[in-house]
């Protein structure tokens, strides 16, 4: 077994917006792949819209760049923990790994949860601590938080030996110490540090070995495989077979060969062991298969990914509304669309049911399922969400439930009002500390029922100025029913168009949550009840007109404003006796059963905690 010494291979990880795909664009920028005048957009390795309006990466990504004779290719990891499977697949593909950290907000649950698998798979950290340039940093108390943080994942002595980088990525400068002259500088010392620190890919004896780790599509080469060559060579022409979970597939010929230029795939004649290529001409891969030598077929340890956490039901569209608004609605059409994004999605699960319009996905969060729902309505496609539910698992004849650790950054004032409603929710302080004049640092443990529906309640609790974030952290005993949801639901009794004289009168009676001229039918959800029962309304009724004026008779109807439905918030609102509609232009919260005469208007509790 060798080294080679003429490649680099890194993976930056980090907490959401600590600052990760800006420094990407850094290292990019200085390596020369653009010119000087060139227009490029910011965050330019978030491409997919969703990635650029929510300003998180969602998936993991590859680039390329060339260094003073060095090939570095980069893999952009998410930060959130919903898409830890990303993480754990793009982890495959290094050597090592820019840990960045918020200089003012230090080391938080995602970073922990994404250096924990970097450390299991022994890989050298380099420590980046970012936005050094913060009115509030703090990097050397930001720096003795992230030595606690290897010494409590138990980090091995030439782990804990880390080299620390100091950067501003958003002016591309990189120095030994904050407080280090920053005039003509740039990240030529965060390329230096990756080279010496950050070991050549190994090299292995013997035949082709390529692990895949990510796919690709092209119109005209089909589907392509993108991974890791641990041995041999590979070249335009070559035969090789696929080693499969059930098998080694026939002899197939490879039609196409890429690699990273910059982001843009470029062809190739030839890629040799240690580097990430692109592969076209195998049709029926999946993600963990390993392209091998036909002559000698050696597979590579598949991708092994935590199991999922949280299930959700995915159901056929059967409103009064169904195809008025997108054009992919039935059963098979939507199950085709879930295959397609198991097959590039390692953590999500999905299995149909013995209902022929349900399927049920398994994954690691409600963004997850909301980022999915959001992907499939821009397509066109209209279905029915229900409410998360935790998976669970019998041990020894005790039933056992998903566990997190939360940490929640807080002004000192709503301590009192967070510990009040968690409390309820089975949340349990595990540690306070104050952090600066009028901040306080909160962690919990509490079962991952709990945090359903929690998040939205959080940001009214802090005035959405506190930051809540959490990871998976075991299982634990069954903890009991968990009262959730309060309020009860104001549901329509007819179908017509909403009037401002209807919802001027029913604003009394709680939160509205459509407006006026929004066509609305028996059985759909139009507002969030004061009390616990649900309530059936009349939000189309319209003003009997006469011919009979006098001063003061004639009210002016002011609505108070309407928050839009976000797909997160609706799924964690709803009860298990509702279901969010979405399709490409609406969401909408209904019964399941929309007959009133057919249904109670007590809610009951929830099946899984019963």
């Amino acid at each position: 077994m060798g080294v080679n010494s003429k490649i680099r291979n890194i993976a930056i990880i980090a907490h959401v917006d600590h600052g990760k795909t800006t420094l990407v664009d850094g290292l990019l920028w200085q390596s020369g792949l653009y010119r000087q005048n060139q227009q490029v957009a910011e965050r330019a390795m978030d491409n997919l819209d969703l990635e650029r309006e929510r300003g998180i990466t969602l998936t993991a990504k590859n680039a390329a760049i060339n260094y003073k004779g060095t090939r570095i290719n980069i893999v952009d990891t998410p930060g959130h923990a919903d898409f830890g499977g990303e993480v754990e697949r793009g982890l495959q593909m290094v050597d090592g790994c820019l840990l960045l950290v918020d200089a003012a907000e230090g080391p938080l649950p995602q970073t922990r949860f994404v250096l924990r698998h970097a450390m299991e798979m022994d890989k050298k950290i380099i420590v980046v601590i970012n936005k050094i340039d913060r009115s509030d940093a703090r990097c050397d108390e930001v720096l003795e938080e992230i030595y606690e943080l290897f010494i409590d994942l138990d980090a091995k002595d030439h782990q804990i030996d880390f080299p620390i980088v100091y950067t501003n990525a958003r002016k591309r400068l990189a120095l030994n110490s904050p407080t280090e002259a920053q005039e003509g500088k740039d990240l030529s010392l965060l390329f230096q540090k990756i080279i010496e620190h950050i070991p050549g890919p190994a090299v292995e004896d013997g035949g082709l070995r390529m692990l895949i780790s990510n796919t690709n599509y092209s119109d005209y080469l089909g589907r392509m495989a993108v991974g890791k060559l641990t041995a041999g060579k590979i070249r335009v022409g070559d035969k090789v077979v696929l080693s499969q979970e059930t098998g080694v597939t026939p002899p197939t010929t490879i039609t196409a060969l890429f690699a990273y230029d910059g982001m843009t795939p470029k062809a190739i004649e030839e890629a040799e062991a240690g580097d990430i290529a692109i592969v076209a001409g195998i049709e029926e891969l999946k993600i963990g298969d390993s392209v091998c030598d036909p002559t000698a077929p050696k597979p590579l340890p598949r991708i092994m990914v935590e199991a999922p956490t949280i299930s959700i039901h995915m159901i056929v569209n059967t409103g009064p509304f169904a195809g008025k608004d997108g054009d992919r609605l039935t059963s098979r059409v939507v199950w085709d669309r879930i295959e397609r994004e198991l097959r590039t999605n390692v953590s999500l699960q999905a299995n149909r049911t013995e209902a022929a319009d349900t399927i049920i996905i398994k994954g690691r969060g409600e963004l997850q399922f909301a980022i999915l729902a959001e992907q499939m309505r821009r397509e066109g496609y209209e279905f029915m969400l229900g409410r998360p539910k935790v998976i669970t698992r019998e041990v020894n004849g005790q039933l056992e439930e998903p566990q997190e650790h939360v940490v929640l950054d807080v002004p000192d004032t709503c301590v009192g009002m967070i510990t009040e409603h968690l409390g309820p929710r089975k949340g349990v302080m595990t540690n306070l500390v104050k952090k600066g004049s009028d901040r306080v640092r909160l962690e919990f443990d509490i079962p991952s029922r709990g945090l359903i529906g929690y998040r939205s309640d959080f940001l009214n609790d802090t005035r959405g100025l506190g930051l809540l974030n959490s990871y998976f952290a075991g299982f634990i005993p069954w903890q009991g029913h968990i009262i959730d949801r309060v309020n009860g639901a104001m549901v329509a009794d007819r179908t017509g168009r909403t009037t401002p004289y209807a919802l001027y009168n029913l604003e009394p009676r709680g939160k509205l949550c459509v407006k006026e001229g929004i066509e609305v039918y028996e059985g759909m959800i139009v507002g969030i009840h004061n009390k616990q029962n649900d309530i059936n309304v009349n939000a189309t009724r319209e003003k009997k007109l006469t011919n009979i004026r006098a001063a003061g008779s004639d009210e002016n109807v002011i609505l108070t404003p309407v928050t839009p439905l976000t797909l997160e918030y609706c799924i964690a609102w709803i009860a298990d006796d509702e279901v969010v509609e979405v399709t490409p232009n609406f969401l909408r919260l209904r019964k399941r059963i929309l007959d009133s005469n057919k249904r109670s208007i007590i809610r009951t509790a929830r099946d899984d905690d019963e």
